[in-house]
């Protein structure tokens, strides 16, 4: 089903295309748009101006609190903090596709193709567009150079020594994750160039997808009646923008390096700062028809029009021999590479360039400890890596793009999908490397146990999973530096466990470990003004850290709330459990798992205040909006504690415990009879029990606990914890007033809704679309035949932030109807992923894209 909107806002991006050139090999499905589209809406992030008076007065203790922490942390101890409330990042409406594997950093190109967004130090972005990082052709006919440009739209006020500003209305972007395409027609040459970028991000491969690395293929069609020399010159300066570029000390050196009977050099480019340095490198592959020449070094500033000048003589740069002297301090220093073919007329050639970077030993903030990226296993540790990466990736981006393939084609391929989906599916799948993301190996002395060992009910010190496949963390959002806040991993998890389950369990058994682990230390909690302890013991924590702190050691960075009075977490926490386990069929995971799952369960069952079998929200409960006093059971947190007690009951019968399974089944019966009783009011679930003026509001999450019981492949039978035409009710009036009666059914669902018809705007968060959350929720109706209903909420959302608002690769947790946003390139619309799920349940009978998401075991 596609909507008209939907094929309007499609051609709207591509409405200023006016070549009739289609490029090489670009496939028909992903994201795509035109280098001279211009969004006509702009929109401003959410900051703490914009919170409503009445809010203000509520919460006027929270301010003043955050206000004194926020000068603290950035006029007294000079860092960035976790949140910034007062320096949100503005809204560009520039980026593509990220470049690199998972773990080792990531350098985001814009689509009109500028370098623009870098994490090379682990989790700390900086948003610079570096003007001399650029792709520039060179035609020449018999001896003579006919064209020049760079292939940019930009007319920077520097480097006025180049031919600038190429007519955007002549090339297009399309992005497909983890590949993008961009095409340019060279006006007047009867030319077109389709440049491919292919970054190893492959499902279950655990090895070439920790590299930083990405492959540029350049090909080349001349479709004119005689032959042209082609050169494509990449020019690349030493350093990401900041303003350690200019620290001095960096230089750059050729090199050469010939293996297994393929050559390939380029130049590399050395920074050599005291923390975490690395190395930049930029290089092509060797090939008999192939002209390869470089330039070592160039000064990226004034009009740098020797380096032009060298290029348009011959198509060829000068190639000198040695390294370049270290940079001045104030001086910054670029290097050049060019590759150059002959294209027969009316035929095609290809050039091929990789751009590397080696930083395998980080450190965070703290600067505590030293830990070693994932990659570094298969490449070594010494930071000498950069021509092996580039060797390797030039010589088996072929086998990544032929695997890239096999996974998204019986998807692509399904006719059934709508077009909108496939884009969202593979493009959202981003935020898995360029989510601050860090994927380390476990030390020697590491123990993730939390210090009880397994005789004594504990975890394994070294869980096999951990130790083979490492530690993976990445950031609730490049704006709120959290390293895998659990309550959105909740949602955003399902990429995980369907894509690189060993990742998801390493996850599961950091998460387990810090739930035993206790730190007294008391500090002040933002919300409520109270001194508590950092993290409490048998309660999962918020989050395992601040990139800009020590994560894994000091976990919980989140200081607004004491996350110990959470009723979400620990419920979140045995969802996944089980799920994982589901979908992985791990006994070992199990085993490890049940002890700590009744650990939680028990510390939960502290907010049963009424011995009904049901838990109850005194105080702020997470998801519940931020800002809304939630009293007696809720919708969310009370159906999230029923499906728990459901997975529990399948889980102790899993292990044997038929005293265990009784309990959680008593718990079960009076609570689901209690939660009927109390918030069912024959349309949906009541947001909450309190029987206040908004008690009765609709919240589109209600059905948390339902989604992820199918999910899990429980929900009916012995292992039902919702009458299902309640669910099917509630997923229908969820429908017709959050969806349909918000925004005339095109921007998804508001999280909470009055049953009036008016979205509920009594917190700062109720009148919100939480984009993953829709994701989540689209996932349960599918589940309960309602597709058509589903596929209409999250295009709302796709439509909306990628095609509408321009986030695209920085899709945000949430957008209101007018005006504002909140918190871009965000974790949780990675929850896409359990609509996948959702589909591939039930397609299993019918049709072979049930293999889509296939788990390893």
């Amino acid at each position: 089903m596609t909507s008209e909107w939907g094929e309007k806002s499609t051609a709207d991006l591509m409405s200023r295309y006016v070549s009739k050139e289609m490029g090489y090999e670009v496939p028909k499905e992903g994201w795509r748009i035109c280098l001279a589209h211009e969004f006509k809406e702009k929109r401003k992030p959410f900051q703490a101006k914009d919170v409503s008076l009445s809010n203000v007065l509520e919460h006027v203790g929270l301010g003043v609190r955050y206000l004194k922490w926020w000068y603290k942390k950035t006029q007294v101890e000079k860092k960035a903090p976790f949140i910034d409330m007062f320096r949100a990042q503005p809204l560009r409406q520039i980026y593509g596709a990220p470049l690199g594997g998972i773990g080792g950093g990531t350098i985001t190109r814009g689509w009109r193709g500028e370098f623009c967004r870098w994490q090379l130090n682990p989790g700390m972005y900086h948003y610079k567009t570096v003007t001399a990082n650029q792709f520039t052709v060179c035609l020449r006919r018999g001896g003579q150079t006919v064209y020049q440009q760079v292939l940019s739209v930009e007319r920077p006020p520097t480097l006025q020594g180049w031919n600038w500003g190429y007519c955007g209305e002549y090339a297009f972007y399309h992005a497909l994750y983890p590949r993008a395409w961009t095409v340019y027609h060279l006006p007047g040459q009867n030319v077109t160039l389709t440049c491919r970028q292919v970054s190893p991000v492959i499902p279950h491969d655990y090895q070439d997808s920790s590299l930083p690395v990405a492959v540029f293929v350049w090909d080349i069609e001349n479709k004119n009646d005689y032959a042209l020399d082609v050169s494509i010159m990449f020019t690349m300066v030493n350093g990401s923008g900041h303003k350690d570029d200019k620290s001095g000390g960096h230089w750059n050196e050729p090199f050469h390096l010939e293996k297994e009977g393929e050559a390939v050099s380029g130049v590399l480019l050395h920074h050599c700062t005291t923390v975490n340095p690395y190395t930049l490198c930029i290089a092509a592959r060797e090939q008999p028809d192939r002209e390869v020449s470089h330039q070592t070094a160039f000064s990226p500033k004034g009009t740098c029009s020797s380096l032009w000048s060298d290029l348009i003589t011959d198509g060829r740069l000068d190639s000198p021999t040695g390294s370049s002297p270290p940079t001045p301090k104030g001086e910054k220093v670029g290097a050049a590479l060019a590759v150059g073919c002959s294209v027969p007329a009316q035929s095609r050639n290809t050039l091929e360039f990789c751009l590397a970077w080696d930083m395998p030993k980080i450190t965070f903030g703290s600067r505590e400890r030293e830990h070693i990226r994932r990659y570094a296993r298969y490449f070594g540790t010494k930071g000498d890596a950069s021509p092996s990466l580039s060797h390797y990736a030039l010589t088996h981006y072929k086998q990544w793009e032929s695997s890239i393939e096999e996974w998204q084609k019986p998807i692509l391929q399904d006719s059934s999908l709508p077009s909108w989906y496939k884009s969202a599916l593979f493009n959202e799948l981003y935020f898995v490397a360029d989510g601050g993301t860090v994927w380390t190996e476990l030390s020697e002395d590491a123990d993730v146990s939390g210090g009880v060992r397994s005789e004594n009910g504990g975890l394994p010190a070294q869980p096999t999973v951990v130790k083979e496949y490492g530690r993976f963390a990445y950031l609730e959002g490049q704006e709120y530096r959290m390293y895998n806040t659990y309550d959105v991993h909740f949602y955003a998890s399902f990429a995980l466990i369907m894509l690189w389950p060993k990742l998801a369990l390493s996850v599961q058994y950091d998460i387990a470990g810090s739930v035993v682990q206790q730190d007294p230390t008391e500090r002040l909690h933002l919300m409520s003004g109270r001194y508590s302890p950092v993290k409490s013991k048998n309660v999962v924590p918020h989050d395992i850290g601040d990139p800009d702190d020590e994560p894994w050691q000091r976990v919980n960075a989140y200081l607004i709330h004491d996350t110990a009075d959470w009723k979400d977490l620990n419920l979140k926490f045995v969802l996944q459990v089980y799920r994982d386990f589901h979908l992985t069929q791990d006994n070992q995971y199990l085993q490890d798992m049940w002890p700590v799952c009744q650990a939680v369960m028990e510390s939960e069952l502290k907010f049963d205040l009424d011995g009904d079998g049901l838990i109850e929200n005194s105080g702020y409960a997470d998801q519940t909006y931020d800002g809304w006093t939630v009293t007696g059971p809720s919708a969310y947190c009370g159906g999230l504690w029923l499906a728990s007690l459901c997975v529990m009951c399948k889980m102790a019968r899993l292990v044997n415990s038929e005293e265990s399974y009784q309990r959680y089944r008593d718990l079960l019966d009076r609570g689901s009879a209690a939660f009927d009783k109390l918030l069912w009011n024959g349309k949906y679930y009541n947001y909450d029990s309190s029987g206040r003026d908004l008690s009765n509001s609709v919240m589109s999450d209600q059905c948390a606990g339902h989604w992820f019981l199918r999910a899990s492949g429980l929900g009916d039978g012995e292992y039902q914890a919702f009458p299902k035409e309640k669910i099917q009710t509630a997923l229908k009036s969820i429908f017709d007033l959050n969806v349909m009666s918000f925004a005339g059914g095109q921007m998804g669902a508001v999280n909470g809704m009055r049953p009036e018809g008016v979205p509920d705007r009594s917190s700062v968060q109720s009148d919100e679309v939480w984009i993953g959350v829709v994701y989540g929720l689209a996932a349960t109706m599918i589940y309960e035949g309602m597709r058509e209903e589903g596929m209409r909420s999250a295009e709302g959302c796709y439509r909306t932030a990628w095609e509408r608002l321009g986030m695209a690769f920085q899709t945000p947790e949430a957008y209101c109807e007018k005006g504002i946003f909140r918190s871009l390139a965000y974790m949780r619309p990675l929850t896409v992923w359990a609509m996948q799920l959702a589909l591939n349940t039930s397609q299993k009978s019918q049709t072979p894209s049930a293999q889509t998401g296939d788990i390893d075991s």
